[in-house]
C-alpha cells in the first residue's frame, strides 16, 4: 500500500475538494492511501482584511507551498485561482482538476431573477475588486461592500449584517451542497469569472517523480488549457490576483476564445477584449489579448491602483 499526504486548508470548502481529489485518486489505484494534513494560511488567521487591501500574494496558499517544499507532504490541493501566477521554485502543477462551475453568483436575501432586479443602492457583499467593479459597471448606483469569511460564515452575514446580497464563486456552492441558496447565476460573458475559478490546482515537488505520475493521472488537459490561458492574462500584465481584471476561456472544435477585462475601482473605464484561435496557441493568445488591454489603457488604470 502506498501512502501519500495531502496539505490543505481546514476550511469546509478546502476539505470538501481535498476530500474529492483523495477519493478519486484512490479510486484511480487501488493500492494507495491518503492521508489529510490540514495547514493555517495567513487568510485564515486574518479574516477581517478586505482582500483588495491586502499587498502580498499567496494570502491563501503561502504557508501551504512552504508545508510542501520542506517535505511536510507529498501534494497540496488549492483552489487555483488562489495561487500566484509566480511558480514557486522546486514546485509544479502537476495536474489541473474538476473545473466546473467556473461562474460568479449572486445570493439575495429577498427573491430576485436578475441584477436589475435589486433595489436601487443595494449594498453587495463581496470580496473582490473584480467583482465590485463588474458590479459598479453594469450598475453604477450599487454599493459593493466588503465581506469576509468562509462560504457558510458568508451566507450567514448576509442575514446579519444588512446585505441586501452577496456575490460567490458558484463551484464553492456546488461543492458544499450549498447551491439551493443561489438567486441567479451570471453568464461567464458577461460578468467575467477570476482567472482559473473553478479549477483546483494540485501542487507537487517538482523532482519527486513517483508522486508526480499518480497525480498527473488526473490532469484534464481542457482544465489546464483554459486555465492557464486565463492566468496568462495576469502574468502579461503583471497585476497580481487581487486587481480587477478576469478571464474566461472556452475550448470548441479544436478552437478557444479568451475573453478578459480590466477596469477601473468604479467600473467606469472599462476594457474588455476577445482573442480566438488554434487551442495549442491558446497561451500565445492570451499574451496579445493582455498586451491588447494594456496598450487600450490597462496600464494607466494598474499605474493607478498602484497609487
Amino acid at each position: 500500500m502506498d501512502v501519500l499526504t495531502v496539505a490543505t486548508r481546514g476550511g469546509a470548502l478546502a476539505m470538501a475538494q481535498t476530500k474529492f481529489v483523495a477519493a478519486t485518486l484512490e479510486k484511480i489505484h487501488p493500492n494507495l492511501q491518503i492521508r489529510i494534513q490540514q495547514v493555517t494560511t495567513t487568510g485564515d488567521r486574518d479574516r477581517r482584511t478586505a482582500l483588495w487591501n491586502l499587498k502580498d500574494t499567496g494570502f491563501f496558499t503561502s504557508q501551504l507551498e512552504d508545508f510542501l517544499s520542506i517535505g511536510g507532504a507529498d501534494f497540496a490541493v488549492h483552489s487555483f485561482k488562489d495561487l500566484p501566477t509566480a511558480q514557486r521554485e522546486g514546485l509544479a502543477i502537476t495536474a489541473v482538476f474538476d473545473r466546473n462551475f467556473v461562474e460568479d453568483c449572486l445570493i439575495s436575501a429577498s427573491p430576485v431573477g436578475s441584477l436589475d432586479e435589486l433595489a436601487k443602492g443595494a449594498k453587495i457583499g463581496t470580496s473582490s475588486l473584480r467583482r465590485a467593479a463588474q458590479l459598479k459597471h453594469l450598475r453604477p448606483d450599487l454599493e459593493p461592500t466588503p465581506l469576509r469569511g468562509n462560504v457558510q460564515t458568508r451566507l450567514r452575514k448576509l442575514e446579519t449584517d444588512n446585505f441586501d446580497a452577496i456575490l460567490l464563486a458558484r463551484a464553492g456552492l456546488e461543492r458544499l451542497g450549498l447551491s439551493d441558496n443561489i438567486s441567479f447565476v451570471f453568464e461567464p460573458d458577461v460578468f467575467v469569472p477570476a482567472p482559473a475559478q473553478g479549477a483546483l490546482g494540485i501542487q507537487t515537488r517538482a523532482d519527486d517523480d513517483k508522486t508526480n505520475q499518480i497525480i498527473a493521472s488526473i490532469d484534464d488537459e481542457a482544465a489546464r488549457t483554459t486555465a492557464m490561458a486565463e492566468r496568462k492574462i495576469l502574468t502579461t500584465m503583471q497585476c497580481g490576483c487581487h486587481a480587477p481584471v478576469g478571464a474566461y476561456a472556452q475550448i470548441a472544435e479544436g478552437r478557444i476564445t479568451i475573453l478578459a477585462f480590466i477596469a477601473d475601482l468604479e467600473g467606469q473605464n472599462y476594457i474588455s477584449r476577445v482573442a480566438t484561435g488554434p487551442t495549442p496557441e491558446a497561451e500565445t493568445l492570451a499574451e496579445q489579448l493582455a498586451q491588447n488591454l494594456l496598450t487600450a489603457g490597462g496600464d494607466e488604470i494598474l499605474a493607478s491602483l498602484e497609487k
